[in-house]
């Protein structure tokens, strides 16, 4: 199986990817870069995720580094605040279902956990999930945080998620956490966001698991 997998510097993803390393033969990885809403050190610290998954699991592993500032940039001043980080991880799911079709992927993988944050709440996961057709797969939905970081421990994630780095800027106070998809879509048919997001996937940095290294010491 080859899988399309949402990887960021925090502790869930990494996890939730591991759990699946023995039914997949090849990762996608695929990082939101969220500069100018965080910054350098976030991007590096993903890598070294991503290299540490390399050396643990047994499948081909290769990232793309999207311009998800970009989008949000462009995002944030349309949109109604509380509904920042739904319409967000809406987006990342577009740049997934494009990478993954260039890909032939056969799953999405996310490490969401049920009511960790505000775009983790049931309705929320199912007003996001309606972006994409192909399975999406979220091994981690039923762990509570303690359990997550056990296992990032075990597997030698955990010190990786925690270095330092900006929290991203574009979160808003009082987030949504019951959004409805009508009112998503309607936001959505107002914002242009189908130009710049073909320009994000298509501009997308691919660095595949030998040059890893390279990247870091950049």
């Amino acid at each position: 199986m080859k899988s399309i997998a949402l990887l960021s510097s925090g502790i869930d993803s990494p996890v939730a990817i591991y759990s699946l390393s023995q039914c997949v033969d090849s990762f996608v990885f695929v990082h939101a870069d969220n500069r100018p809403f965080t910054d350098d050190r976030e991007i590096k610290n993903t890598i070294k995720i991503a290299k540490k998954l390399d050396e643990i699991i047994d499948a081909e592993v290769k990232i793309y580094l999207v311009s998800h500032g970009k989008m949000l940039t462009h995002l944030i001043d349309l949109i109604p605040k509380r509904f920042t980080c739904v319409l967000c991880k809406r987006m990342m799911l577009r740049y997934a279902k494009l990478i993954g079709q260039k890909e032939n992927a056969d799953a999405l993988i996310m490490g969401d956990s049920l009511g960790q944050v505000a775009s983790q709440t049931l309705q929320n996961i199912r007003t996001i999930d309606q972006v994409v057709k192909i399975p999406v797969l979220r091994p981690l939905i039923g762990f509570d945080k303690e359990e997550i970081i056990s296992i990032a421990k075990k597997i030698g994630t955990f010190d990786l998620s925690i270095l330092p780095s900006d929290e991203c800027t574009a979160v808003p106070k009082k987030p949504a956490t019951k959004a409805r998809l009508s009112t998503i879509k309607e936001i959505e048919e107002d914002i242009s966001y189908r130009s710049i997001l073909n320009e994000i996937v298509g501009s997308a940095e691919i660095i595949k698991a030998k040059d890893f290294d390279s990247f870091i010491d950049l």
